[in-house]
């Protein structure tokens, strides 16, 4: 008896025979169950990303670093830009969540506030492949003709700015910040201080640079 092709083409792709009623050839399309974790992918592509940028990340160079084959990719993820705003809106849950965490789980603002800023000089000075920060770099590279992107890079800049707020605001209440200055103002100002700290990294700045910045900038909270 002859076997229908695509019952033979099942069979060579290693897809069990689908039994019961309905469309034979319907059942060959179902889709088989993933053989990888989509979470791990995910990983892996935003450190891809991270290293090369949007523009410099071709799509050989996600097959071959995620170690999935292009159609299970295109399957899950649609194309390389939705796996890129995947990429960063983990992201941005990750980042942006550890440094709220740490702010909130604080009973010293300024102490926080100053193991924030040391670990971001510390990131960048041990980061070899000097990578900078995966948001500050696709803001540069992507947000003024993205507004998808643009929506991400403000929303997580919201945040983190809401998170210092909330921490120099309890430290002015406690006496233990300053309050020559608004807090607003001084979360926005240390912000963007930490942000250029990142921008350096990525040129390979060194570390009296990083410290002269650290040290006048939490001179503001005294």
């Amino acid at each position: 008896m002859k076997i229908p092709k695509f019952v033979a083409l099942r069979r060579e792709s290693g897809l069990k025979p689908v039994s019961g009623s309905g469309s034979r050839r319907k059942a060959f399309y179902m889709a088989r169950t993933k053989d990888f974790n989509e979470e791990e992918v995910l990983e892996k592509a935003l450190n891809i990303f991270w290293q090369k940028g949007y523009s410099g990340t071709s799509m050989q160079d996600l097959v071959d670093g995620l170690g999935i084959s292009r159609s299970s990719m295109y399957d899950t993820y649609t194309d390389k830009y939705s796996l890129f705003i995947k990429s960063l809106e983990r992201y941005r849950e990750k980042t942006a969540g550890e440094m709220m965490q740490m702010i909130n789980q604080s009973a010293s603002p300024k102490a926080v506030i100053k193991k924030i800023f040391q670990s971001v000089v510390d990131e960048s000075l041990f980061d070899k492949v000097q990578r900078g920060c995966f948001m500050v770099n696709t803001c540069v590279e992507n947000s003024t003709h993205d507004k998808a992107v643009a929506k991400i890079v403000n929303e997580n800049m919201q945040d983190v700015e809401e998170a210092f707020y909330h921490a120099i605001k309890k430290g002015q209440e406690t006496g233990e910040i300053t309050t020559r200055n608004d807090a607003r103002a001084l979360a926005r100002f240390i912000i963007n201080n930490i942000n250029g700290i990142r921008i350096s990294a990525k040129a390979g700045a060194d570390k009296k640079v990083y410290e002269d910045v650290m040290k006048v900038t939490l001179s503001v909270l005294e």
